[in-house]
């Protein structure tokens, strides 16, 4: 591994494969020579997103993080640190898994729901692995600054970044989601 990817947001290449991974936009938490973790920002998980309605009074959104450990939650939070364990993203957004500080921060009004975004699973490679498929272009990294990570994403954000990248993304961002009708 030469070169950390930790804090970069990866765009996947449009493929026939339709996997979850199909038009994802993941934000690399960790990267280092034992692996790499990730979210993915713009997939909506319905079944999870209708589980999360029993703790609170009010609808809310739960991505797919990726395919790995569906079982687990994690949350992304903007703002105040409510938790002794977390992982810090940015200056600005924060990683945790400990979801009864975070239930309690909401329902106490200590944050503001629109602070947090709720994962199920997420993404994971093995050593080397995302340095690979970098390598085979399944991915294309991408700096992006100034995104906010708690923001509601669906496949407008893959689609957008993809259109600012220009060029051939341009085309890819054009294309029809399943690119065998192309």
């Amino acid at each position: 591994m030469n070169y950390s990817y930790k804090g970069k947001i990866l765009i996947s290449t449009p493929d026939i494969s339709g996997d979850i991974f199909s038009r994802s936009v993941v934000l690399v938490i960790e990267h280092s020579e034992s692996g790499a973790f990730g979210l993915i920002l713009n997939k909506k998980n319905r079944t999870m997103s209708d589980r999360f309605k029993s703790f609170f009074d009010f609808p809310v959104e739960v991505y797919d993080g990726g395919p790995v450990e569906n079982d687990k939650v994690f949350f992304i939070i903007k703002g105040k640190k409510i938790t002794e364990q977390f992982t810090d993203i940015t200056p600005e957004f924060y990683l945790t898994e400990d979801i009864e500080s975070v239930i309690n921060a909401v329902l106490q009004n200590e944050i503001n729901i629109q602070d947090v975004k709720i994962f199920s699973g997420y993404s994971g490679w093995s050593s080397s692995q995302l340095d690979q498929e970098i390598q085979r272009k399944v991915w294309t990294v991408v700096d992006v600054y100034n995104l906010d990570y708690t923001l509601p994403n669906d496949q407008t954000l893959w689609k957008s970044i993809m259109q600012n990248l220009g060029g051939e993304f341009l085309l890819w961002a054009n294309a029809p989601e399943d690119i065998s009708l192309n």
